[in-house]
């Protein structure tokens, strides 16, 4: 039985090989379809990537557009040692992250009434006006509830590089730990020792608030929670 999936398995596999070949020989070929295709797949995890470290909008989706311009420029430059997945992500992450540094130095926000201030457990944005209206819920329970979305989602914000991309890349999109050494292009132990960081940094600047939010009644937790202890 277990023979069978695993044969199964490499079966799956070698077939998801043939068909990253084809895509890459049609992508380096210029083919529009191919290219298409690419962003039907990867548009949408490339955006949340973005999003969860640039918090305006219209920005995480310029540059969303960049980085799959970025592809298409340097698929000439793929040559398979990673999977196209691996690859894309790698990229994506390295101009999220310079992004994020001149967000940092340079981004000035207004908190007006259209403002984002957190992102809904499907990954869309959360305006400060959609907080006021909830039939779902009592107006208390939906301020405990969004106002911790926002101070996780700022908290991470706030972990720095490294750490900040290996919890994303974990305990976010869920890559495997392998995946993420190959992304980072760092070893296995590394990977663990950054997450382990991140996540430590992370449980730190929410204690405060989690400890205040524990005594609150009727607080229930938010969905699409980041957890926040160490897993395997």
């Amino acid at each position: 039985m277990q023979a069978g999936i695993a044969l199964g398995n490499i079966a799956s596999l070698v077939g998801e090989r043939q068909e990253e070949a084809s895509v890459v020989s049609e992508l380096k070929a210029g083919s529009e379809e191919a290219f298409a295709w690419l962003i039907a797949k990867y548009h949408q995890p490339i955006f949340s990537l973005v999003a969860r470290s640039i918090p305006d909008a219209a920005d995480a989706a310029d540059l969303t557009q960049d980085i799959f311009i970025k592809i298409y420029r340097g698929i000439g430059r793929f040559h398979g040692e990673a999977s196209l997945r691996t690859w894309i992500y790698r990229i994506a992450l390295h101009e999220a992250s310079n992004s994020r540094r001149w967000w940092r130095r340079h981004k000035k926000q207004e908190i007006t009434i259209e403002s984002e201030v957190g992102r809904t457990s499907h990954g869309g944005p959360v305006c400060l006006k959609d907080t006021l209206v909830d039939l779902q819920e009592s107006p208390f329970d939906h301020a405990v509830n969004e106002e911790m979305r926002v101070r996780v989602e700022s908290a991470l914000r706030k972990v720095p590089e490294p750490f900040h991309a290996v919890v994303v890349l974990r305990d976010i999109e869920g890559f495997s730990y392998e995946e993420i050494a190959e992304i980072l292009n760092v070893n296995l132990g590394t990977v663990k020792s950054r997450l382990m960081r991140g996540r430590a940094q992370l449980k730190a600047r929410l204690s405060v608030f989690a400890s205040a939010s524990a005594k609150r009644p009727s607080a229930s937790a938010p969905g699409g929670s980041i957890p926040l202890e160490s897993r395997s």
